[in-house]
């Protein structure tokens, strides 16, 4: 792999990583309060495929782990 197809790869990883979390954090709150999970997995609409910067600070990569 070059290195173009390298970072391309790890930034569609870390794209789809974002998107997962944030998903999963809108299906959780969507079930506490009562809302049928189909009709909360249509909130997810990025504009042109980009994440917003604050979210992508919120759900990204943080130096936190679990023990």
């Amino acid at each position: 792999m070059s290195i173009q197809e390298k970072s391309r790869a790890i930034m569609m990883r870390q794209y789809q990583q974002i998107k997962n979390r944030q998903q999963s954090m809108l299906m959780r709150a969507a079930q506490e309060i009562g809302l049928p999970a189909e009709e909360a997995s249509h909130y997810w609409n990025p504009i042109q495929g980009k994440i917003d910067p604050t979210t992508r600070m919120i759900y990204g990569r943080s130096n936190a782990a679990m023990s």
